[in-house]
């Protein structure tokens, strides 16, 4: 998936070594001339342009967290960033969106993930403290409800029957209540984190409000969407959503739900997704840049290379790209 970097065989090292000695012996003394003060010498280089290349070489650390959504994508920039920058460190959290904009508005981080555009509770926060920043488009992304693969009964569910899952208060005990003629089995329940920006969005569009879900015995959150995936993967009564990134790492372990949503009954894809017939579980997924952190050269070259290659690497860890136009604007709007 990604560039791997190679050694230089030893033997090469070697002979280049021995030539160095040798020119080195014939050269004598009139090799070079006047490289105390930095003028060519006799391979056109000269020690001010090495010096020049040390110093322009980057190297710091961007502190990344938020969302364990986006986290595939930003990882895959962050290494292919770190192959051309070995001196750049990019360590990445996956505390969730909310999370994420927690520290963001501190100044712990650089950058923050985020599975949903930022709430005004939380720009209020960033304005209070002095935190400018840059909101930024980086691709689309669909929420996959999951069942057991032993689940033969569930070939698809309504926004409704979702609803009546999730929504607070809900009076759904066993699949039966779920629909008639589905077995009397108690449903084990997984959802993402209240910190997720995932959690958010699926109450939002399936519960009509944001953090709006029931709160009982019988359903589990949990702030690492694994445990989700493991959750479900290993109880033939259960249910969860993530995203689509996760389904996708892990499809020999779950079956993927088809969702009604009154017009049609749609699976996600690459393609639904791009298309938004799958609704109303399609959604756009961000990184949030301080201005201030924009000022470091490393972060500038960091962000400059996330849109200049989140559209190769969007559909290698699941995710849809933006048009290439669209990474322009982001662009554009960067440099304003």
């Amino acid at each position: 998936m990604f560039r791997k970097r190679g050694r230089k065989p030893a033997g090469i090292l070697v002979l280049v070594l021995m030539l160095s000695a040798i020119l080195a012996a014939c050269g004598g003394g009139n090799s070079t001339t006047g490289s105390a003060s930095g003028e060519t010498n006799s391979n056109g280089s000269s020690a001010q342009q090495e010096e020049s290349k040390t110093t322009d070489a980057l190297s710091g650390t961007i502190e990344i967290d938020g969302s364990s959504t986006v986290h595939p994508l930003t990882e895959a920039i962050a290494e292919e960033f770190g192959a051309a920058n070995p001196d750049v460190r990019v360590p990445i959290g996956t505390g969730g969106t909310g999370a994420g904009f927690k520290r963001f508005a501190t100044g712990e981080i650089a950058i923050a993930n985020a599975s949903r555009p930022i709430k005004d509770t939380e720009a209020e926060e960033l304005k209070k403290n002095n935190v400018e920043y840059n909101e930024v488009l980086v691709a689309y992304d669909g929420l996959s409800v999951v069942v057991n693969p032993e689940n033969e009964f569930v070939d698809k569910l309504t926004v409704d029957e979702l609803k009546k899952i999730y929504e607070p208060n809900s009076k759904v005990k066993t699949w039966a209540d779920v629909r008639e003629g589905w077995p009397a089995e108690e449903i084990k329940i997984y959802s993402p984190g209240t910190d997720h920006g995932t959690f958010d969005y699926f109450t939002e569009a399936i519960n009509g409000e944001a953090q709006s879900s029931r709160n009982d015995s019988q359903i589990t959150f949990s702030a690492d969407t694994n445990a989700v995936v493991q959750g479900v993967a290993g109880d033939k009564n259960s249910i969860g959503y993530f995203g689509f990134s996760f389904y996708e790492e892990n499809q020999d372990k779950l079956k993927l739900v088809p969702i009604d949503n009154g017009t049609a009954t749609v699976a996600p894809s690459m393609e639904t997704i791009k298309d938004n017939s799958y609704a109303p579980l399609s959604r756009p997924l961000y990184i949030y840049v301080s201005k201030k952190e924009m000022e470091r050269p490393e972060v500038k070259a960091f962000v400059d290379f996330y849109l200049e290659n989140a559209g190769s690497l969007a559909g290698e860890v699941g995710f849809v790209p933006l048009q290439n136009e669209q990474y322009e604007e982001e662009k554009g709007k960067l440099a304003q």
